[in-house]
């Protein structure tokens, strides 16, 4: 089984978050309570600290503390009960409408021109990896990988393996920095695990900070647990993230100008969302297919992979796809992929979420669906798109008999 982190760094930032509900500024008859929600979060980081050494969300929320005890002017000793904080009206919250024009990507960047151009990045399942060039690839990525890493944000997911003595891996953690910008907002990292989806920042905030255009980053929860989305307008972006059975799935919106902002093109080998995995990452869907249809179920290079919890045939694995997933696109062919490799039913849901934020996110309907294309060939014998070759075999034989007759 997939090995949990021993890090709770999660679990305080959603105590902390439960207990203050929110509240960003508190007024001065709530400080008292304030200040004993930050010890409170304050001890639950110390119990903590020995397994979180090298955790970015762990130091970021201890610096957090030290920064609101100084502004809350709250005494390190005192009691550490967590008092729920009473909930502030809308027009006293941390929601703020009065946002610098720059904290608008929109408004900003293009107020004398066309609209920018939205691109999409997905991960999802065993996992599989849409590319913001919209280039559908399957890929073992086992360990911590940069999904995303641009002037504005890092991405990094971590992929631990579904099964013991298996290659198939799947995403268990998932870590997003938002850089501090002008002023807009303040450096904020989002943290997610497996059963850890918190609906906050690591530092308890549901915005970019104390900035005068903080509501430009914001998270919303949709579902308890299941299901958070992330806005930046400042930069044009929404992220969602998803928890699907013990797995995260990952999928964004976001301009083409951000995507391509960083200092060095050339060192962005290892991005995923935009190079997509290396060769030696990549696992080739149409052969593994072939014989998943065969064998009736897949077989990786390497080791035979141990029998899944519930046994799929293809035959039953593709049946089940189709009550989510009725158009037999990459997406359906991913299911039918996960079903076998791993035999839990979850990665069904998976691939499905998947499909509808990309109905969501992505800016050309026209390309929602894709298709395995057929293989590159060697230059000057490339067919068109969608032909088989067994036809452009018979096409050339015909030519040559036709040249003979002449």
């Amino acid at each position: 089984p997939a090995v949990t982190s021993p890090c709770k760094i999660l679990k305080c930032n959603s105590e902390f978050w439960a207990a203050t509900s929110g509240s960003h500024h508190v007024g001065a008859e709530e400080a008292p309570e304030f200040c004993t929600a930050l010890r409170a979060y304050a001890h639950c980081t110390r119990r903590t600290a020995r397994t979180c050494r090298g955790d970015l969300a762990y130091h970021s929320a201890v610096h957090g503390i030290d920064d609101l005890m100084v502004q809350h002017n709250c005494s390190k000793d005192g009691p550490t009960s967590q008092p729920r904080l009473r909930t502030l009206p809308p027009g006293d919250s941390q929601e703020r409408s009065d946002s610098p024009e720059i904290c608008h990507y929109e408004k900003s960047f293009h107020k004398h021109s066309a609209a920018p151009n939205y691109t999409h990045c997905g991960l999802f399942g065993d996992p599989h990896l849409r590319t913001f060039t919209d280039t559908f690839q399957t890929c073992k990525v086992q360990g911590a990988w940069p999904l995303i890493d641009n002037n504005y944000l890092n991405v990094q997911v971590t992929n631990t393996p579904v099964l013991p003595g298996s290659s198939a891996t799947a995403t268990s953690k998932l870590t997003i920095i938002f850089k501090s910008f002008q002023e807009c907002v303040d450096q904020k990292v989002y943290q997610a695990e497996m059963d850890e989806l918190p609906a906050a920042f690591a530092d308890g905030s549901k915005n970019g900070g104390d900035k005068h255009g903080a509501n430009s980053l914001k998270i919303t929860e949709k579902v308890s647990g299941q299901h958070i989305e992330i806005q930046a307008k400042y930069i044009g972006t929404t992220i969602v993230v998803r928890q699907v059975g013990r797995y995260l799935t990952f999928a964004v919106r976001m301009p083409e100008e951000v995507v391509n902002a960083v200092e060095d093109r050339d060192s962005q080998g290892l991005y995923l969302c935009l190079r997509g995995c290396p060769l030696n990452q990549q696992i080739d869907f149409q052969t593994i297919r072939s014989a998943q249809a065969t064998e009736g179920r897949a077989r990786r290079k390497g080791p035979s992979l141990p029998a899944p919890p519930e046994a799929f045939t293809y035959e039953t694995a593709t049946a089940k796809c189709r009550e989510k997933l009725p158009v037999e696109d990459l997406y359906f062919q991913s299911c039918v992929f996960d079903l076998l490799t791993t035999g839990d039913v979850n990665f069904m849901l998976a691939a499905y979420y998947a499909f509808e934020d990309v109905k969501m996110l992505h800016s050309n309907k026209d390309k929602l669906h894709l298709y395995e294309r057929t293989r590159d060939l060697a230059p000057g014998n490339t067919a068109p798109m969608g032909t088989h070759p067994t036809l452009w075999v018979a096409l050339l034989c015909l030519s040559q008999c036709w040249l003979c007759f002449l």
